[in-house]
Parts: C-alpha cells; sequence; structure tokens
C-alpha cells in the first residue's frame, strides 16, 4: 500500500522534490519560456501589422475603437507578456542583466492597456455594454497593472530572485490562455471556431512542465471558463437551414453534442500529456540528479580523504605546487611535515578497526586544527603530511604530540614527525619533499625519547643511498650486481656441512658491497622485495647446477621469502619454475620464514606453506623468539626445522637464564618433531653447550661468515669445513 501511495503521489504530483529536482523543473520552464515567449512576440507583432494594414485596405476606420477593444488591448498585452517573460527567462538561464532595462517596452505596451481599459470601465454605465465585457476589462486591467509592477522589479532588482520568474510565468500562461478565450469567444460569436483557445491551452499546457493536480486546475478552469462564456451563444453547427439560409425558428442557444464531445477530448489528451509531460521529466531530472550526485562523489574523493575528511595526497601535490611556484610565497620560511602514528598497528589490533578509524579522524582534525591555514593532508594508512611556515612549526608538533599521547591509557600512543625544508628550486617538488619528510621520521621510529626530526645532510645521504637502490634494483638484478653469499650451518656432531644460508649482497659499482641492511628494509618499504628474492633463488639454482655439472659437492641452500613475497608474486609458484628449470630437487632448497610474517596475510601464509610441503619443500621458522606470539607460531603452523634467534646467545656468559631458556626450546622441539638449529654462534663454549643439549645444528661466524660459494669451496679444499658424507 505504501509503494501504490507513493506512485499515486508522484502521478498527481504532490510528491516531495529535492532541491536538486526542483531546481531542474524551474531551468526547463525557462528554457520553455524563451521558446514560448519568441514565439508569441513574433506573433503578435506580426497579427498587429496584419490588422493594421486590414483597418487601411479594408476601410476599417469606423469600427476602429472596436478593433481595439476585441483585439488590439489581448495583443498589446499578449506581447507586454511575451516579452517580460522573455527577459526574465534569459536572466535566469544567462545571467544577461542588463536587458532588464527593456522592460520599459513591457511598461509602455501595459500601461496602453491600462489607460484604455479604465476609460472603458469610466464609460461602461453609460454604455449598453455586458457583464461578459466589464469582466474583461477588470481581467486585461489587472494583468496589465501586474506586469507593469513586474516589469518595474526587473528593472530596479539585478538580482534574481525565482519566485518572481515563477510569477512572471504564471501571469504569462494565464495571458495567453485568457487571449485564446476571448479570441475564440468572438470568433465563436460569429459562427467560426476555437482554435485559437484550444492553441493557447496546448501551448501553455504542453510546453510548459506542470505537476498533474496543478495543471488539471488550469485546463479544467480555463475550459468552464470558455464554455461558460460560449454558452449564451448559438452553436451553428446544431441549426438547420435551406440553401445556406439559417432556420432561426428551430436556434436555440447552447452547446452542441459535437462542442462537448470534441471539447472533453481535448481536454482528456491534454491532461494526459501534461501527467506524461510531468513524469517523464521527472525521471530525467531524478536520473541527472543521480549523474551529479555519483560525479560530485568522485569530485570530492578526488580530493578529499573518504575516512577523515581532510584534502588526500592528489589535492595536497596539486596545491604544494602552485603554492611553492607563487613569488608571494617565502619559500625560505616553509617546511613539510611528515606525521606517524607510534604503535597504531597495535592499537588497531587492541581495540578494533572501528576504534582505529576513529583515532585517524581525532589525529587528522587534531593537526588539521592546530595548522589551521596551511596545507593538511593523509598520505597513508596512519601517516599525515602538512605544508607549513616553518617558523612556530616545531611547538605546534609539540602540541599535538602531548595532545596524542593522552589519547589512551593502556596502548602508548606517539605521533613521530619528520620535516623537510626545501632550498632551491629543485627541490620543491611536493612528492621528492614529502618522501624526504618520511625519511626523517622513519629515522627516529622506535626512539621514545624523540618525536621530531629535521631533514639534514646525514640524513641526505642516507636518502640518496635510499632513492638509489629504489632506481637501481633492476639494473643491478639485469646486470648482475645482486651476489649471494652462503654462510655454513653446521651439524653440532661432527661440525659437518648440512646447509646453508643464502644472502644477498649488492656489489655496486658505485657505492661497492652494499649489507643487506642497507637495501632489504628498503626494498620492502616500496614493495619490490620480491625482485631480490627471486633473484636469489634463481642465483641459488645456477649454483646447484654448476656444482652438479662439475661434480662439486652441494648441500641444501635455506633461502629467505619476505612476508611480501607471498602478496606481490607468486613466490611459491616461482619456485617451482626455477627449480625445474635448472633441475633442482626439491631437498635442495629449505624457506626461511621469519616468526614477524606469520602475524599479518595468515591465510595467504598457510596456503603457501601447504603448497610448499605438498611440493616437498622443508619449511623453517626463522628467528624464533624475536616476536611476541611464539607459542601460538608453533600451535598454528607446521615447521621443519626451529630457528632460535641469535639474541638469545647474546647473553651467554653472564646471564644465567640463557642456558635454561635454550635448553627448554630445544626440548620443545624435539617433542614437536623438529629440528633445532641456532643461529649467532660465534664461541667454543657456545657450540658446545648447545651440543650438550641437544641442538642439532648450528650456525655463526665461529664456523664462517657470508661469503661467495667460491671462497666455500676453498675452506672444504683447504680441510677448514667439510660437507657432510650424505652431500658428498
Amino acid at each position: 500500500m505504501a509503494k501504490f501511495g507513493d506512485t499515486l503521489k508522484k502521478w498527481i504530483g504532490i510528491d516531495k522534490q529535492t532541491d536538486y529536482v526542483r531546481e531542474y523543473f524551474y531551468m526547463t520552464n525557462m528554457r520553455a519560456s524563451i521558446y514560448m515567449s519568441v514565439v508569441v512576440i513574433v506573433l503578435e507583432l506580426w497579427m498587429i501589422e496584419r490588422m493594421t494594414l486590414s483597418i487601411f485596405t479594408d476601410h476599417l476606420q469606423p469600427v476602429f475603437w472596436s478593433l481595439v477593444e476585441k483585439y488590439y488591448t489581448n495583443y498589446f498585452l499578449l506581447l507586454s507578456s511575451g516579452i517580460l517573460m522573455l527577459l526574465y527567462a534569459v536572466r535566469a538561464l544567462y545571467k544577461k542583466h542588463k536587458v532588464r532595462w527593456l522592460g520599459i517596452i513591457s511598461i509602455v505596451l501595459s500601461a496602453a492597456v491600462c489607460v484604455y481599459e479604465v476609460s472603458m470601465l469610466i464609460k461602461y454605465p453609460r454604455s449598453e455594454k455586458t457583464v461578459s465585457d466589464l469582466q474583461n476589462y477588470m481581467i486585461l486591467l489587472g494583468a496589465g497593472i501586474t506586469m507593469i509592477a513586474f516589469s518595474v522589479i526587473l528593472i530596479a532588482d539585478k538580482q534574481e530572485k525565482k519566485w518572481h520568474s515563477l510569477t512572471v510565468m504564471y501571469i504569462f500562461s494565464f495571458v495567453c490562455i485568457n487571449f485564446g478565450i476571448i479570441i475564440s469567444v468572438n470568433s465563436y460569436a460569429t459562427g467560426g471556431q476555437m482554435l485559437t483557445f484550444l492553441t493557447m491551452e496546448l501551448f501553455v499546457i504542453c510546453l510548459l512542465v506542470w505537476r498533474p493536480w496543478l495543471g488539471f486546475l488550469v485546463l479544467t478552469a480555463s475550459y468552464l471558463v470558455f464554455y461558460y462564456r460560449i454558452s449564451g451563444l448559438i452553436d451553428l453547427s446544431t441549426v438547420g437551414g435551406f440553401t445556406g439560409v439559417v432556420d432561426f425558428t428551430k436556434v436555440k442557444p447552447g452547446l452542441g453534442d459535437g462542442v462537448k464531445i470534441n471539447g472533453f477530448t481535448m481536454w482528456l489528451s491534454t491532461l494526459l500529456f501534461c501527467i506524461s509531460n510531468y513524469n517523464k521529466t521527472l525521471s530525467q531530472a531524478q536520473k541527472d540528479e543521480d549523474l551529479e550526485e555519483v560525479n560530485a562523489y568522485l569530485t570530492k574523493i578526488s580530493v578529499e580523504d573518504e575516512l577523515t575528511g581532510i584534502h588526500n595526497m592528489v589535492y595536497f601535490r596539486s596545491e604544494a605546487k602552485k603554492l611553492l611556484s607563487y613569488v608571494t610565497t617565502d619559500k625560505n620560511n616553509v617546511v613539510f611535515l611528515f606525521f606517524d602514528i607510534e604503535n597504531f598497528k597495535y592499537y588497531n589490533e587492541k581495540y578494533g578497526f572501528h576504534e582505529g578509524n576513529k583515532l585517524l579522524i581525532d589525529t587528522a582534525k587534531l593537526i588539521n586544527e592546530s595548522f589551521s591555514g596551511s596545507l593538511v593532508s593523509r598520505f597513508s594508512d596512519d601517516h599525515f603530511v602538512v605544508l607549513t611556515r616553518y617558523e612556530g612549526s616545531e611547538k605546534i608538533i609539540g602540541q599535538i604530540t602531548a595532545k596524542l599521547r593522552s589519547y589512551d591509557d593502556e596502548v602508548h600512543i606517539e605521533l613521530k614527525c619528520g620535516a623537510f625544508r626545501p632550498h632551491g628550486e629543485h627541490e620543491t617538488d611536493p612528492s621528492l619533499a614529502c618522501d624526504r619528510a618520511r625519511f626523517a621520521c622513519n629515522s627516529i621510529k622506535k626512539h621514545f625519547d624523540r618525536n621530531y626530526r629535521l631533514y639534514d645532510k646525514t640524513l641526505e645521504e642516507k636518502f640518496r643511498l635510499k632513492q638509489y637502490i629504489v632506481n637501481n634494483i633492476d639494473t643491478a638484478i639485469e646486470n648482475g650486481y645482486i651476489k649471494v653469499y652462503y654462510q655454513p650451518v653446521v651439524s653440532t656432531k661432527d661440525k659437518s656441512i648440512v646447509g646453508f644460508e643464502a644472502l644477498a649482497r649488492w656489489l655496486d659499482p658505485t657505492y661497492g658491497l652494499l649489507p643487506p641492511g642497507a637495501f632489504i628494509g628498503v626494498l620492502e618499504e616500496h614493495r619490490q622485495i620480491h625482485k631480490l628474492d627471486i633473484c636469489v633463488i634463481e642465483e641459488v639454482c645456477k649454483a646447484y647446477k654448476e656444482a652438479y655439472d662439475k661434480g662439486y659437492p652441494f648441500a641444501p641452500v635455506s633461502i629467505n621469502f619476505s612476508r611480501l613475497d607471498f602478496e606481490l608474486c607468486d613466490i611459491v609458484g616461482e619456485l617451482k619454475r626455477l627449480a625445474e628449470k635448472y633441475n633442482v630437487p626439491q631437498r635442495f632448497i629449505d624457506v626461511e620464514i621469519t616468526e614477524s610474517a606469520l602475524t599479518e596475510q595468515q591465510d595467504l601464509l598457510k596456503k603457501a606453506m601447504r603448497s610448499l610441503k605438498e611440493s616437498g619443500y622443508k619449511v623453517w621458522l626463522d628467528d624464533f623468539g624475536s616476536g611476541y606470539s611464539s607459542l601460538n607460531v608453533l600451535k598454528d603452523y607446521q615447521f621443519d626445522v626451529l630457528k632460535i634467534d641469535m639474541n638469545f646467545l647474546s647473553g651467554f656468559s653472564d646471564n644465567d637464564k640463557t642456558r635454561p631458556i635454550l635448553s627448554n626450546i630445544v626440548s620443545l622441539t624435539q617433542q614437536l618433531g623438529m629440528v633445532s638449529l641456532t643461529e649467532g654462534v660465534e664461541q667454543n663454549d657456545q657450540f658446545d653447550f648447545l651440543a650438550s643439549i641437544g641442538c642439532e645444528r648450528a650456525q655463526g661466524y665461529l664456523f664462517s661468515k657470508p661469503v661467495p660459494y667460491e671462497r666455500i669451496k676453498e675452506l672444504i679444499d683447504e680441510g677448514k669445513l667439510k660437507i657432510a658424507k650424505e652431500y658428498e
């Protein structure tokens, strides 16, 4: 029933409309009013000219004042209303305010009509005019006065008011219909047709868009008035006669059935068209509104962050570039700030995404309000950037940090900030400036005694290296700058090599030998780490193929997989492909996954690990004991080798707790059916202890630091290292 009621309201035209739909109807009617008024003006000028010529050609001077009363006053009034409607519509659509002075023409025409109608009203008591004539005088006088008033308003008021334009439209419609009634009544009285009335009805109702209920009232009222006016006249279509002579003995005033039927048919047809036109226009308006909303939403999200409501980086980069290009901008006093919420990830895990989003919104609001008048945007995730004045910025940063520190009692929230001051035109690129500010911010992460760091020369060297690494990783792989070093893994039974860990080194022609710490973190940050890991896999496979072809001994090699490898590529598929390409048996490649990687993308990692094990590859848990959820990891995942983090041996000689902890870990490993391996072994007493508690493997500088495989072969040949018999 509710749906039927809504449909009925829509068809009647009493449904509630949005501002957009109302504006759409208004502009549609203003456009239609221009067409209507132009047609009316042209027709009336033509009719005035035609009537004037007829007076002289047909010698109608004796009936001139009768023609003025019947025709000229109506022509003038309709012409005046057409001009006034045209001026209001042009101002509404095109904002042409100067055209308002043409309203003087409408004033002159309407004034002429008013003067004549007043004179006729004065003469009326002494004349033989009918009540119908009196009604005409009063209607024309009232319409003329109204048009003079709105002409004066148009001339005096530069500012468009919609209700003015709509009122003039209604007056124009009234004058058109009244014109049709008067002309058709005069024509009907002399045996003519009522085409002028019907034309004006169609003209007004069909060209303009009316609410159906209002269209019904206008149509019905105008038809009733017209039929009332002609009801006292003779309908010649009902009169019989002979040889064109009317038999007046049979004449009766009133309307014939033909007039009634034809009139009702036209009324109904026009009403149905009015309803159809309204609903068609309404449907189009609603479609356009939906499209406008979509476009507005797309425009909004193109410059605004959807979650926090502040600007996004698209807007920031565009506006920052403009600001820095202005001559009035003091480039020596601007600074790019990069903010990072420390411990946001832990806060999100503890309280959930809803509370995490609330923290982001509150932080964005705090930064935006604190740097009022500056350019503030959300960079990504829990990161924000600001372009502001350097003077006083550090004080504001301190105030923001203090407020955010008290945000939660249980989770320690810190706001880290990196700053970059551009010097010279070459440093004003917003993207590069934000990267440098971010680099400064990242340099103080996990430093709880520092919340602010200005980008300086020390960071400049590190930043350039970072940019170099990102820009040249593909070149390094292609040119063979990425080298694989091997660190032996030995058995605690006889110190024979039972495996190697493959570790990447970057032998660069510019920077020399780069250690893993210089480039692995950078590649992970820029999501290019998978390129390096695939390169390491291929280099290991090549080394096995070479050793196999030449008859050299070779032990299984463990390769570290980054957590991003599983997200950025099909790393398991790449391993299988390369192993097949170089004919490497599965037992000669093991895969190491760090404990910290298992806290994210758990479903993806479980699937990948299952695929590895089904394909015959062994999976190691690397850096056991360095995270917070070690026991959960052992419970939820199945590993072949447990690699105990080197930090357990850092206090081996001084800390009495080290030995029992290691002993229990090794015992737990045995109970879970895994092989235990401890890394970071540098002293013989450490090795002896590990052997005594049943730890099966060891790795560290005590045996060898990571070296190229050629050096491994030399050490084996020199008798300093030996390969386990099973791999000779």
